[in-house]
């Protein structure tokens, strides 16, 4: 059974596209706010077992305020996953026009990768091509592949985020041979199951396999309201965030489930996640689902 992570995608910037984002927030959301409350919950996952922690390039600071928390000690016992490919470029804005941009040349990679270093004080376990898709021309560029091939060989474990409906088909392309990867972080939940059955094949590969966005940037949680999927988790007694976590975690080909909690109680929530049956009602056509992301505001 997979594993509790958390991620800080909410937490690393004053912006994000989680229900109730700004409300989470510490109200005047500087710098040094995030960074207080980031330190709060990672050593609230910490002390709770949690021993995976994932950030990215693009998180705004999230791998700064990572690496100002990590000890020695603390880098023994746990694992990092990073990403890169998207630069952050909101200026700590939450109503900037955009807030990331995405890029998966080998020049990112080669301005990237000493940026991860300088803010984690040392390499990450894993480090990803962030949100890579089908038609990308990272999985057919030789050099870039070569350079990434070097960084496993080092002993970074290196491999891809997916996003969008098309998660399945990017991954199976990167799976098909000739490239380095071994690691996979995917979205999956109960809304949004159609990467499962390229996940299985990638687990049965000897991938890592991460499962991020499993409350569907609060869809799945109490900030969504009274949507079917709430009302049966109330009904059984649960909270929907707990039920949602529950459901990934119960899927043999993951290894980690993030959480994305940004407050104490969020997080308490979810590592207190209940694992039910398949909950295949609740199952959205991709095209549906990731139109409805593609329109929460960012916050």
């Amino acid at each position: 059974m997979a594993t509790i992570g958390l991620g800080l995608a909410a937490l690393g910037r004053p912006g994000y596209i989680n229900l109730g984002h700004d409300e989470d927030l510490p109200p005047r959301r500087a710098v040094e706010d995030l960074r207080a409350r980031t330190h709060e919950l990672l050593e609230q996952a910490w002390k709770a077992g949690v021993r995976y922690f994932d950030a990215a390039r693009s998180y705004g600071l999230a791998e700064e305020f990572l690496g100002s928390w990590l000890t020695p000690k603390r880098r023994g016992q746990l694992t990092v996953g990073s990403k890169w490919g998207y630069t952050y470029v909101a200026d700590w804005r939450h109503d900037a026009d955009t807030h990331e941009v995405k890029n998966h040349s080998l020049a990112t990679f080669e301005r990237q990768w000493p940026e991860t270093l300088q803010a984690l004080g040392g390499p990450p376990d894993f480090y990803l091509v962030h949100s890579l898709t089908s038609d990308s021309p990272a999985l057919e560029d030789k050099r870039l592949l070569d350079r990434l091939r070097e960084l496993a060989d080092s002993g970074v474990r290196v491999g891809l985020s997916t996003s969008g409906p098309r998660q399945a088909e990017t991954l199976r392309k990167a799976l098909a041979g000739g490239t380095p990867f071994s690691a996979v972080q995917a979205t999956w939940n109960v809304l949004e199951t159609s990467a499962g059955a390229a996940l299985a094949e990638a687990h049965d590969a000897g991938w890592f396999v991460v499962v991020k966005e499993a409350v569907a940037n609060g869809r799945l949680t109490a900030r969504a309201g009274e949507t079917p999927f709430n009302e049966f988790a109330h009904q059984h007694g649960v909270t929907p965030d707990a039920l949602a976590i529950g459901a990934a975690v119960a899927q043999p080909w993951a290894d980690v489930v993030l959480s994305g909690a940004t407050t104490a109680e969020q997080l308490e929530s979810n590592l207190a996640y209940h694992v039910d049956g398949p909950l295949l009602e609740f199952v959205q056509q991709p095209e549906e689902y990731w139109t409805e992301r593609s329109a929460l505001p960012w916050i």
